[in-house]
This record gives structure tokens, sequence and C-alpha cells, in this order.
């Protein structure tokens, strides 16, 4: 896992600092869209030839990771 979030960076002067594919200014939070209105893998590194699929396995392991830490506190 930590090989796959090796491929992920966050910068404060890209994209606002939202966790993007190092090298791009593609976010994880762009490739989760992609993935969730239907896109496959395929199509994704059809029209983004700068990604491969281990950054597309990156961006799922970093949001796997995030929600593990998430906490939902009472209100």
């Amino acid at each position: 896992m930590n090989e796959l979030l090796s491929y992920i960076s966050i910068d404060p002067d890209i994209r606002s600092g939202k966790p993007c594919i190092k090298g791009t200014r593609i976010t994880v939070g762009d490739i989760l869209q992609w993935l969730a209105s239907g896109m496959s893998v395929p199509e994704i590194l059809d029209d983004f030839p700068l990604l491969k699929e281990d950054h597309i396995r990156a961006a799922l392991a970093f949001a796997a990771n995030r929600e593990a830490y998430t906490k939902i506190v009472a209100a």
C-alpha cells in the first residue's frame, strides 16, 4: 500500500492542496468521480494518457486509507 501511496502528493500550490497524482494536476477526487460516474479504468487511461493503472489504484488506496481514519462525532 505504501508503494501506491507514494504516487500521491499534496502541495498547497497545486489544486489548492488537494491530493493529486504526482506530476499532474489530477486529483484523487477527480479519479473517484470518474469511476463513480461509470467510467472504466481503460476509458480513464485513454482520456488521460499521463495516468497509469497504478495511479488509479493509488487514488483508491488513498481514499480507503483516509476513510479508515474518519471518525463520526455525535452532535
